[in-house]
């Protein structure tokens, strides 16, 4: 059995796999590679390394967004695609999301600004029970920061395509249920995953329902947000708009151009897509696993292509 590595940390992925799955053959590739694997083990691949393929059993995307891989003009259809759940991404999320919402609701964002004016002000800020939280999407990472955030102390209220029950959260559901949810949001955090239904979900529209000051956290997928009309709601320095700032670690391109105008908006936070790094200990478990029994015939959770998660 031959896995094929293609990742910017491939030599970390070849070594904790090798480990896990000795009688295997783990090998690292580039987009040129004429090594024939049993499994690819991948991030975002280059289609030319795709079609190169031809005796392919299994596709790993190491990362927990699949809707690249998904989009690949190369991608094999009749190859399952295991995908990492959590995989120990869930505690850095929660640190990230928990450090933005502190942002906006200790007023970091205003003392940041404040130091170029060299303004000495404090403001009043108000308490966590004073701050809702709304969290759209629940999934294997996004319960567990709502659940976080409400242990913290903020009102949450999560969001789903259908019904959950999380303790702590009280949870909303559906597109009929989703302007109530938002009407009560401080801060808004994105964590769905990005699917035909959810690209450019946060469009003028949605952002409309939030109220005036509210603020958005997206370390979840870059196409969820419609950016321009992001930017009509934030305004410009001298003439603020609906949203108060904005946090965000994934875009539409990534890097994101210097060309952007997300770069210089004095209410916008930029992250390089570190919020939720795949630790690869946890996730190489998760993979052996399920390559073990991918080759034993046993079932195995795997990508429906139709949802895109």
């Amino acid at each position: 059995m031959r896995i094929l590595i293609h990742h910017f940390a491939a030599d970390d992925w070849r070594e904790a796999l090798a480990q896990r799955l000795p009688t295997a053959e783990v090998v690292v590739g580039d987009e040129n590679s004429d090594i024939q694997a049993d499994y690819l083990a991948t991030f975002r691949p280059p289609p030319t390394l795709l079609a190169r393929q031809t005796r392919l059993k299994g596709i790993v995307n190491l990362a927990a967004g699949v809707d690249a891989l998904l989009a690949n003009p190369a991608l094999p259809r009749d190859v399952p695609i295991i995908k990492l759940h959590d995989a120990g991404m869930a505690p850095l999320m929660i640190d990230y999301v928990r450090y933005g919402v502190l942002h906006f609701q200790r007023d970091f964002d205003r003392y940041l600004a404040q130091e170029d004016a060299a303004s000495w002000q404090a403001h009043r800020s108000p308490a966590k029970a004073d701050w809702p939280v709304a969290v759209l999407g629940l999934g294997a990472i996004g319960w567990q920061v709502a659940q976080a955030l409400a242990a913290d102390g903020y009102p949450v209220r999560g969001w789903s395509r259908s019904a959950k029950s999380i303790a702590g959260v009280r949870c909303y559901h559906g597109t009929e249920q989703l302007p109530e949810l938002l009407a009560q949001a401080r801060t808004l955090v994105t964590l769905l995953p990005a699917t035909n239904s959810t690209r450019g979900m946060v469009d003028a529209e949605l952002l409309a329902l939030l109220p005036a000051g509210a603020t958005l956290i997206n370390p979840a997928r870059g196409p969820l947000i419609d950016e321009q009309a992001l930017l009509d709601a934030l305004g410009r320095a001298e003439q603020p708009g609906r949203l108060r700032g904005a946090l965000l670690d994934v875009f539409h391109d990534e890097p994101l151009p210097e060309s952007s105008p997300l770069w210089q908006h004095p209410r916008v936070r930029i992250t390089p897509h570190v919020a939720a790094r795949t630790p690869v200990g946890i996730a190489a478990d998760q993979i052996a696993d399920a390559i073990r029994a991918l080759e034993a015939g046993a079932p195995v959770a795997t990508v429906d292509p139709a949802s895109g998660y």
